[in-house]
């Protein structure tokens, strides 16, 4: 994890994400990273050991922001429904508003090494089995069905989300807020007894 308070890591991630969503991962060299950075190569291995890191890194924030606002949404005390309508409209959010990140990521994840991969996607499962545990805590409280397992739930669910970046336009006719509430309305609605 990089320190935010440190402009450099900053300039590079960012033209990282850059570089990557125009070239791709495996087509982006360290050496245009760093150009288009203004550093040295030394810096960049000063934070980062490879492009690999670049990359684990560049997904990394994103699902870190999005766990974090799980968490605070789990740990509420709202109703479970209100809870999980939040916890889906954030990701849908936060996903629209790190579109070029995950885009990324999505078609370059096969290209990480094998180690850090695996570390991603570990994050990644305990996100989403914190967002399951609020499916299966209304389905134990009879708020949501339970003839579907939570798993297809929220399977189905993020299968959905991480399509957004095929389709979503920022001048498109929604705002992240309004695809946010309807991504969220569908999934309660579909839980509803």
């Amino acid at each position: 994890m990089v320190s935010g308070d440190d402009p450099v890591p900053r300039r590079l991630l960012a033209a990282a994400t850059k570089l990557f969503a125009r070239k791709g991962f495996d087509r982006a060299s360290v050496q245009e990273i760093v150009a288009a950075a203004g550093v040295t190569k030394g810096a960049m291995y000063h934070y980062f050991g490879s492009k690999d890191d670049l990359l684990s890194e560049i997904y990394g924030r994103v699902l870190r922001l999005q766990t974090e606002q799980l968490e605070k949404v789990a740990a509420s005390g709202e109703p479970v429904a209100d809870r999980l309508r939040q916890a889906a409209r954030d990701v849908v959010v936060s996903t629209i508003g790190n579109l070029d990140d995950t885009k990324i990521f999505q078609q370059s994840i096969h290209l990480l090494a094998p180690d850090k991969r695996k570390a991603v996607r570990a994050s990644r499962r305990h996100y989403h089995e914190q967002f399951r545990a609020l499916v299966e805590e209304g389905q134990r409280d009879g708020v949501f069905r339970a003839d579907t397992p939570a798993d297809i739930v929220v399977d189905f669910y993020f299968g959905s989300v991480h399509h957004l970046g095929t389709w979503y336009r920022a001048d498109g006719k929604l705002s992240a807020a309004q695809v946010g509430e309807r991504y969220a309305d569908l999934l309660l609605t579909s839980l509803r007894p």
